[in-house]
């Protein structure tokens, strides 16, 4: 926990920077869902993405030229062999439900360097 003061400093000093460096008051949006791609009229590229903002109440629609999405991977894809407490737990945050990976895919994407969770059972010896 003693690191979220350094890095929210470091942060707050790189935006300050963006912000010189563009003149735009804003180019950086946090905590934006992005639900929807907006294809092109040859229905080939993304042209903009659709979302919304899960602290405010507003809608966001970001157009671009190219796009790039980096995702999370998927946690709780495959049932527990665990059938007692430790059915529904995992060591990632239950949000990484693979939303990043519905987004490519319904815009056409090739899914490439997708990452596997896998937890290999842990052993004790004696």
């Amino acid at each position: 926990e003693s690191y979220k003061v350094v890095v929210a400093e470091a942060a707050k000093k790189a935006l300050e920077t963006n912000r010189a460096a563009t003149g735009m008051a804003q180019n950086h949006y946090e905590r934006v869902f992005i639900v929807k791609a907006v294809m092109d009229t040859n229905g080939k590229n993304v042209a903009a993405a659709i979302g919304f903002s899960t602290r405010e109440n507003k809608i966001y629609s970001f157009k671009a030229k190219a796009m790039l999405c980096a995702t999370a991977g998927a946690v709780n894809c495959f049932r527990p062999r665990s059938v007692g407490e430790g059915l529904g737990r995992t060591w990632y945050p239950v949000f990484c439900a693979g939303s990043g990976y519905a987004f490519g895919m319904q815009a056409g994407a090739e899914l490439t360097l997708m990452e596997n969770r896998f937890v290999p059972a842990r052993f004790k010896d004696g």
